[in-house]
């Protein structure tokens, strides 16, 4: 169960589920790993390994062979996009919060209290991690900050909303947020997708600062520019059709 400094609203004892979508981090997913079991609040774990090709998946199963509480790998045959494999760990999770977990060290696990903290209070059902509240953070490229900032402003138009960062990674859910919500992303375009089907049923999304530990294209960062036009032709798409 989570461990509360803060009792959840009704006295639940809500259970967390981390999803790690993860394709070609062997350099990574291990460590990354390690660090959301020392945590100490998950009690569900599901890695989902993306056709990975880079020696990734020998070390889940190496992973798998220790048999650690809570841990699940499940496997794609083949690469297809982060929002395959989100989807296909939403639908083995059995917590009552689902969170999302980057294979990397851009986003720090030690920040899962605060992420938790509105849904356990009751307060709110959805929250985002934002890279652009004040947080620390490694300076990132320009660019990507550019575009960031204009897929946000672009959501926020359009869905009548006040986000700072639609893109992050860090979205904390309960469970019955995706139970019966239709995702049909492949790719990175799952985050302007999920951002804008829970803001058309009206659910008002909680923002809490984080910090960010941005890699370089040479680290292995995987998003590229040509996912901003895909990100912004979902959030229009999605603005008039189901």
């Amino acid at each position: 169960m989570i461990n509360r400094e803060v009792p959840a609203t009704g006295g639940e004892n809500l259970t967390l589920t981390v999803v790690i979508p993860c394709y070609n981090e062997a350099a990574t997913i291990e460590p990354v790993l390690e660090r959301v079991i020392s945590v100490g609040l998950a009690d569900e774990i599901i890695i989902v390994d993306d056709g990975s090709t880079d020696g990734t998946r020998e070390i889940l199963h190496e992973i798998e062979g220790r048999n650690l509480p809570g841990v699940r790998v499940l496997y794609h045959d083949h690469n297809q996009g982060k929002g395959a494999a989100l989807r296909t760990g939403f639908s083995a999770a059995t917590g009552d919060i689902l969170l999302i977990q980057d294979a990397d060290f851009e986003y720090d696990p030690r920040e899962y209290p605060v992420l938790l903290r509105p849904i356990q209070e009751g307060i709110a059902t959805v929250v985002y991690g934002s890279r652009f509240l004040g947080g620390p953070r490694k300076a990132m490229n320009f660019w990507n900050m550019v575009a960031n900032r204009a897929l946000t402003f672009v959501t926020n138009i359009l869905y009548n909303a006040i986000l700072s960062d639609m893109e992050t990674c860090y979205k904390v859910f309960r469970r019955e947020v995706v139970a019966d919500m239709k995702l049909r992303a492949r790719g990175f375009e799952f985050e302007p997708e999920f951002t804008a089907k829970v803001l058309k049923r009206g659910i008002r999304i909680y923002e809490v600062p984080i910090s960010y530990n941005g890699r370089e294209w040479d680290e292995g960062k995987k998003i590229k520019w040509t996912d901003a036009p895909i990100a912004l032709w979902t959030l229009i798409k999605y603005r008039f059709v189901d």
